[in-house]
C-alpha cells in the first residue's frame, strides 16, 4: 500500500484483521498525512469534520490545532493497532514485472500481488494558468503553501476559488486586511452545516464509474459560513468580483472589460489534483483522463478496483475523497484484496524482493 494518510491507515486496519501480509509505505517522516502539512491557524474547530478511524474516535472540535492534533491521532493510531508503516518511503514508480507490481523507492524495491492506492491529493496542488501570472511582482501562495494570517496581515489579498478553503482563508483574513475574492463559477451555498453525505458521495461515485476525473465533494455539498466567519460576511468579504479576471499584471489583475484590481498577495484555493504519476506505467488512465473503477452494487463507497487492472485498488480517491468517504473505503478495499488473493491461490499481497 502506498499512503499512511486516512484512507490508508483505514485499510491497513482491515487488511491486519484479515491477516494479510502488506506493508504501507508513506512518504512523510512522521505520521499524520497531509494534515502535518496545514498551515497554523487552522483549528479543529475549524476542519469539516475528521471521521474516526477504525476501532478509535476521532479528535473533538476544540480550538488546538489540527496539524499538531491529527498527527498525533494518526501515530498513536499506528503504535495501538501494530499496523507495517514505514515514514520516510518516496515511491518512484510501480510496474508490472512478470505479472507481480514491483514497487520501486530509490535504491529499495518491493513486489505486490496487489496493491493500494491511498496518497490523496496534498503533493499536487493545482495553480491555473492565466496571462501574466509570472509577471506578478507581489507574493504567490497556494493552500498548500499558505503562511498563515500573520505574514499577510495588512496586505491586500485576492484569494481566488470557490471552495472551502476560499471560504476560511476569507474569514480569517478580512477582518484584519483588504480581501478581493474572485471564481470561476458561482459559488454554491447551503443554509446549514448539515450535509447529506450519502448523497454528495453518489454523485461523486458516479463520475468515476463513468471513467471521468473526479470532482472534489464540496462541488456537490456546497458552502456555508460558520459562526468564526461572519464577521468577513459583515464586512462584505464574501461579495466577489465578476465575472474572472482575464489577466495578471506585475501589481494586480485586470478584467477583459478594463476594471483593474491592485494587490500583494494572489492566494490560489484552486484545489489538487490526484497524486498518481507513480502509475503511469501501468497505463491506467482513460481517453478523459480519469481512472474508471469498478461499480458496487448497494455500495456506494464500493468502488475503489480499477477497471483495467483489478490488482490496483484506490481509496481517497473519487467517491473516498473526504475522511469520511475513506474509512469506509479502507474496509471495501481489504474485502476486494482478499478476494482478489483467494482467486489466485495467495493468501498475502506482499513478497520478499
Amino acid at each position: 500500500m502506498i499512503g499512511a494518510g486516512q484512507s490508508g491507515l483505514a485499510t491497513s486496519y482491515h487488511l491486519t484483521a484479515r491477516d494479510i501480509g502488506h506493508l504501507v509505505l508513506d512518504a512523510n517522516p512522521r505520521p499524520g498525512g497531509a494534515w502535518q502539512h496545514r498551515w497554523d491557524s487552522l483549528t479543529m474547530r475549524d476542519v469539516h469534520g475528521v471521521a474516526d478511524l477504525p476501532g478509535d474516535p476521532a479528535p473533538p472540535r476544540s480550538p488546538a490545532r489540527a496539524n499538531d492534533v491529527i498527527p498525533r491521532y494518526f501515530a498513536g493510531y499506528e503504535q495501538r493497532h501494530e499496523l507495517p508503516v514505514l515514514h520516510s518511503v518516496m515511491v518512484e514508480r510501480v510496474v508490472d514485472d512478470g505479472g507481480l507490481l514491483r514497487v520501486d523507492a530509490g535504491d529499495r524495491t518491493w513486489f505486490a500481488r496487489t496493491l493500494v492506492n491511498a496518497t490523496g491529493t496534498w503533493t499536487r496542488p493545482f495553480v491555473p494558468f492565466y496571462p501574466g501570472i509570472d509577471e506578478f511582482a507581489g507574493r504567490q501562495f497556494h493552500t498548500a503553501t499558505y503562511p498563515g494570517l500573520q505574514a499577510l496581515r495588512g496586505q491586500r489579498v485576492l484569494v481566488v476559488g470557490g471552495g472551502n478553503s476560499a471560504v476560511q482563508f476569507i474569514g480569517e483574513l478580512a477582518p484584519v486586511t483588504d480581501v478581493v475574492w474572485v471564481t470561476r463559477r458561482p459559488p454554491l451555498w447551503r443554509d446549514d452545516e448539515r450535509i447529506d453525505g450519502l448523497a454528495a458521495v453518489t454523485k461523486v461515485e458516479e463520475r468515476v464509474v463513468a471513467g471521468l476525473p473526479p470532482q472534489s465533494v464540496v462541488s456537490v455539498t456546497g458552502l456555508v459560513l460558520r459562526e468564526q466567519e461572519q464577521r468577513a460576511r459583515e464586512l462584505g468579504a464574501y461579495d466577489r468580483r465578476l465575472p474572472m479576471f482575464d489577466h495578471i499584471e506585475s501589481d494586480g489583475v485586470r478584467w477583459a472589460d478594463g476594471r483593474f484590481e491592485p494587490v500583494d498577495v494572489i492566494l490560489w484555493a484552486t484545489g489538487f489534483r490526484p497524486a498518481l504519476e507513480h502509475l503511469a506505467r501501468l497505463h491506467l488512465r482513460n481517453e478523459h483522463g480519469g481512472i474508471t473503477l469498478q461499480p458496487v452494487r448497494g455500495n456506494v463507497q464500493g468502488a475503489t478496483t480499477s477497471a483495467v487492472d483489478p490488482r490496483i485498488h484506490f481509496v481517497g480517491y473519487g467517491p473516498s475523497a473526504s475522511t469520511i468517504g475513506a474509512t469506509k473505503a479502507g474496509r471495501t478495499a481489504a474485502v476486494a484484496v482478499q478476494r482478489y488473493l483467494r482467486e489466485h491461490d495467495a493468501d498475502i499481497g506482499l513478497l520478499p524482493a
